[in-house]
């Protein structure tokens, strides 16, 4: 007999998604998150964050960077955003279902080498589960 890791499979896929929706793409709202956003880190990534409007009912918008300086060819800035976005996609559930209120993120990522998936997924997690616990004590503060 074959046992199913997931209870419905299907519903558990439609979580685990990264649409276009939920993309960062306002020039407005990047600068505002490298101005006044709030920042926590996770070697080798950095996490700015701050809360938001948005028009759609998204309550988060995630948006990657890979440095220029640090990495010179597109290929491997790709690689390491690719990378991120996976990183985020696989974990947000996290996030997602433990959190109120609208966020915009800012994935950066800080090391001079490329990364390999397991490095960039576990300071993903680290970094998810700071941002929770940081953001509901201040909840519980307010």
């Amino acid at each position: 007999m074959v046992v199913n890791m997931y209870e419905n499979p299907i519903e558990e896929h439609k979580n685990l998604v990264f649409p276009k929706k939920e993309k960062l793409k306002n020039k407005k709202l990047f600068e505002q998150l490298f101005s006044e956003g709030k920042s926590m880190s996770a070697f080798p990534i950095k996490l700015l964050y701050t809360k938001a409007v948005f028009d759609d009912d998204v309550s988060i918008k995630v948006g990657v960077v890979a440095p220029k300086k640090k990495f010179k060819t597109a290929v491997k800035r790709n690689r390491v955003k690719r990378l991120l976005r996976e990183a985020y996609r696989i974990n947000k559930p996290l996030v997602f279902n433990n959190i109120e209120g609208n966020y915009a993120f800012l994935f950066l990522y800080l090391s001079n080498k490329i990364p390999n998936y397991e490095e960039v997924e576990g300071a993903m997690k680290e970094l998810l589960k700071t941002f929770l616990k940081k953001e509901s004590h201040e909840k519980i503060d307010t």
